[in-house]
């Protein structure tokens, strides 16, 4: 995958091999993690999308994507003051502060965990791996967002929040107290986060990172990061000398399902909901299986290529129902429910604009769907849902 400097190995049936690890293995060895909460365990700004920009126009004015963009990872403090001064609000960041944060916290509880968080979360949990959540937020607004996940609160050893420490992301202060607290020296602590600010901060602490970037058209700005995923599903534990995942099926890997539907056109899946906290996180990234609706409600076995074009920041979605000729459906509305991600070959590189989809994909979805654990997904009543399409039904 493009923006990961992080793919799969198993080393020793690997002849093409080249050392990309070796360094790991002769660092101190990891014992602990460390991990951000919002845009990295939580789809946050999915939850909270369009309030700002309803907020703006208010006052006559609009979200400029790229300044928001550079407030990612920032203390509430930081991005107040930014926001007031970047749009020229009549308001000091105190009041702004005091009227955005109603509105977000109400939005809060839609907040979903990002692909991969449960999972590794449990995992940690399962292994007795010390892991803390170390979140620019402050400490009481970061308990609230956990409060509403279950089984969160009671799996992390450490919760901590930039009003405990000194000074927050990218100072490496809030990463070295969660090291302090859980009786870890920096130096054996692994960092999980998507903002740059946050690598920052890692790199800082002296420890070693794992960038998930939120900027999935972004890459480069993460180059400091020892290691830069797609999202937590492309994480593995074994690579920093913790215990190896075991929920593997062959290269299946069961996952949370995920809803999206649109029109197909030119082989790409035209989103209906790109937005909100239902709409597919923008960490998806990848090949992944699952069941598809047609028109005729044919409910069909189907791979999906999910990648970003780097120039227009754009998702591209192409499904490929299996044992269903492409040219039959074109311009018909999918209803597709993900319910699988597929591991890629450890050699494999892709482009950001197309991830092909091989024969060996198809074969280990086709396979996959069959079992009993992805089966039952084909009854699930979020396929049975009439889906609202008179608006792109016109365009």
């Amino acid at each position: 995958m493009s923006c990961c400097n992080c793919h799969h190995r198993e080393h020793e049936d690997d002849e093409e091999y080249d050392g990309e690890y070796d360094d790991i293995a002769e660092t101190p060895p990891v014992l602990a993690v460390i991990m951000d909460l919002d845009g990295t365990l939580l789809n946050t700004e999915k939850a909270t999308k369009g309030i700002l920009n309803d907020f703006l126009k208010k006052y006559g004015k609009e979200v400029d994507r790229e300044k928001e963009d550079n407030k990612l990872g920032m203390m509430h403090s930081e991005s107040t003051a930014a926001t007031v001064k970047d749009y020229d609000l009549p308001l000091t960041p105190e009041e702004f502060s005091k009227e955005i944060m109603a509105l977000l916290i109400q939005r809060w509880p839609l907040a979903q965990a990002l692909p991969g968080a449960n999972r590794l979360i449990q995992h940690l949990h399962k292994q007795g791996i010390p892991f803390a959540l170390a979140s620019n937020s402050r400490t009481e607004n970061v308990q609230k967002k956990v409060f509403n996940q279950q089984g969160w609160k009671e799996s992390f050893s450490v919760i901590i929040g930039s009003d405990q420490v000194k000074s927050g992301k990218p100072s490496p202060d809030i990463f070295l107290e969660a090291a302090k607290r859980m009786g870890v020296d920096a130096a054996n602590c692994l960092v999980i986060e998507d903002s740059v600010v946050g690598v920052m901060a890692g790199k800082a602490a002296g420890m070693k990172v794992v960038a998930v970037p939120s900027l999935q058209t972004q890459p480069d700005r993460y180059s400091i990061a020892d290691s830069v995923l797609h999202s937590l599903l492309e994480f593995q534990p074994e690579l920093w000398g913790l215990p190896a995942f075991e929920d593997w099926v062959r290269n299946a890997l069961p996952i949370e399902p995920m809803y999206v539907q649109g029109l197909l056109q030119k082989g790409s899946l035209c989103e209906d909901t790109e937005d909100g906290p239902d709409a597919l996180p923008d960490q998806v990234s990848g090949v992944y299986f699952g069941w598809a609706r047609l028109s005729s409600n044919q409910i069909v076995k189907t791979v999906i290529s999910v990648t970003w074009h780097q120039n227009t920041a754009k998702r591209v979605i192409r499904p490929h129902l299996i044992d269903e000729p492409d040219e039959c459906i074109s311009g018909q509305l999918l209803q597709i429910l993900i319910v699988g991600y597929i591991r890629e070959p450890s050699n494999k590189v892709n482009s950001p604009v197309h991830l092909e989809i091989t024969e060996q994909n198809i074969s280990i979805a086709s396979e996959a769907l069959d079992l009993t654990m992805f089966l039952h997904h084909k009854n699930s009543p979020l396929l049975a849902e009439k889906p609202i399409v008179d608006d792109i039904a016109e365009e």
